[in-house]
């Protein structure tokens, strides 16, 4: 295998500089041709001849715009990339081709991967990218927007496979909850598989993240259960501190004396009233019968 390209910079001068050059050669060969033609002579062989070479040296003229960038080749071997905008002449024995240093935006399709559970998932990607070494792009894959079309579909399937959808029992590697950690990890582990493509990653990030079909209503249902049992908890937590500090204020401020049953009474009714989900209209009884 050979060795990777790198890329180098190409020889070029100003065409504001070659361009009067010209102009004046090739005014030169045409006065030549026609004067001695008006003259009743025949055009010189040479000023007929210069006439084709003026023209393919015009061929190395090229204009480039802002963030473009040209890379030349010379009989097959790469000899430069020019990334400046502006106009210029080269060589023009110089095969030309065009890339773009632009910012891009790929949106990966929409793939089916298992979590690292073992569920369904729906995940999909953005990815922006731009071309870093002009001559790896060319020279060293087929086509890079392909391949790194191609290499970002691995790297997401890899970096979702490698999580849990809401994290595991302690909810850490969590593809839903620390979005912020998983583009980083998805941007690292795309970047080191297009480097080689001459390819610099931006940013990448999650554009969409869902429980496939097929689980996505029991998932919800659990979801919606973790939640009941959360919010709960919270309710039963404050209405046990509430019924504490009624029984210390009713006891402390010696507003009535407790029995144990009425105290039991009091704390069913009391917790009755705090948690129960409709309205309540508990009879307190607090004295002695």
């Amino acid at each position: 295998m050979s060795d990777a390209v790198e890329e180098g910079q190409a020889h070029a001068l100003s065409g504001w500089l070659a361009l009067p050059l010209w102009l004046a050669a090739i005014g030169n060969v045409v006065w030549a041709i026609i004067g001695p033609t008006l003259s009743g002579g025949g055009p010189p062989v040479l000023a007929v001849l210069a006439v084709p070479v003026l023209l393919f040296v015009a061929k190395g003229f090229t204009v480039l715009q802002p963030n473009m960038a040209a890379v030349f080749t010379f009989f097959g071997r790469y000899a430069g990339t020019l990334r400046q905008d502006g106009f210029f002449w080269v060589n023009p024995f110089y095969s030309r081709h065009t890339v773009s240093l632009r910012v891009h935006n790929l949106n990966s399709p929409t793939l089916k991967v298992n979590d690292r559970a073992g569920n369904p998932i729906e995940v999909a990607a953005v990815v922006v990218w731009r071309v870093a070494d002009t001559a790896k792009a060319t020279f060293d894959v087929q086509d890079y927007v392909t391949y790194i079309a191609i290499q970002t579909e691995s790297a997401v399937r890899a970096v979702a496979s490698s999580r849990w959808y809401d994290g595991d029992a302690e909810g850490r590697d969590s593809l839903r909850g620390d979005l912020e950690a998983v583009a980083d990890t998805l941007a690292e582990s795309i970047q080191s598989h297009v480097t080689l493509a001459g390819i610099e990653i931006v940013e990448a990030r999650i554009s969409h993240l869902a429980y496939a079909p097929e689980i996505a209503g029991a998932m919800l249902r659990r979801q919606q259960a973790q939640a009941v049992v959360a919010a709960r908890a919270h309710i039963v937590e404050g209405a046990v501190s509430m019924v504490q500090l009624a029984i210390a204020q009713l006891e402390g401020e010696k507003v009535v004396e407790l029995s144990g049953p009425d105290r039991v009474r009091l704390v069913t009714n009391l917790m009755t009233v705090l948690v129960g989900d409709s309205d309540t209209q508990p009879v307190v009884s607090v004295g002695k019968e």
